[in-house]
């Protein structure tokens, strides 16, 4: 994956991306012929939106290459779904192993790209993505972890912003830590970014722009 912006594209005349609108987003800078994982959540709506032209196969943590959409209707087989438990189809030629050889794929750098949900990501691209620290909450590490360091492309798609306003993209990370600078873009409804050494490179924003995230945002930004 190629960055070919020089400068950020301020896309001020909109206002924030859907959920639906980013996943698009994101498909389209998937390359062609990738072998990928779509995390658990937000990242599954990805496979709406990829053509079948790009020869792309998704690949499933429960055990399973050549998903399709989420399946619906008479299509639903409540044997086949996604890691989520989230119906799913398959796709001519579609394969199922074995949850073990599922993760040795994984681990074996044998995926091209991977996109998961963040709670963090800190601007080294550090990812948070399994705890929050909170005694209440329920740890869910999946395979997330082996995700982020045998993925040849870790991309993080996450809303930018908590509910409460808290920004999600961070000068370090304060949950516990899913991968060390795994994280190559992460892809929000208000913007794309580039974590790094040498801090943030922004891509595009939509109806923001680079002035104003910096100030919410409070980590440095290269626009």
């Amino acid at each position: 994956m190629t960055t070919t912006a020089t400068r950020p594209a301020e896309h001020t005349g909109r206002g924030p991306l859907s959920t639906d609108e980013l996943a698009a987003r994101i498909a389209r800078d998937i390359p062609a012929g990738s072998y990928v994982n779509l995390g658990i959540g937000q990242p599954t709506r990805i496979a709406e939106h990829l053509s079948p032209d790009a020869g792309i196969v998704l690949h499933t943590e429960n055990g399973m290459l050549g998903m399709g959409p989420a399946a619906t209707g008479d299509d639903v087989d409540t044997d086949l779904t996604n890691a989520g438990k989230v119906p799913v189809t398959e796709l001519p030629g579609a394969a199922y192993f074995h949850h073990a050889d599922s993760f040795a794929m994984m681990r074996g750098g044998h995926l091209d790209v991977c996109v998961l949900g963040a709670f963090q990501v800190s601007v080294h691209g550090d990812l948070a993505n399994w705890h929050t620290g909170d005694p209440d909450a329920i740890p869910a590490v999946g395979g997330a972890m082996d995700l982020a360091v045998g993925a040849k492309e870790v991309l993080v798609m996450m809303k930018l912003f908590t509910r409460d306003g808290a920004p999600k993209l961070v000068p370090a990370c304060t949950y516990p830590l899913t991968g060390q600078a795994c994280v190559r873009r992460v892809y929000t409804d208000h913007g794309v970014f580039e974590p790094g050494p040498d801090g943030v490179k922004v891509l595009e924003t939509y109806g923001v722009t680079v002035a104003e995230l910096r100030d919410r945002l409070g980590v440095d930004l290269r626009g």
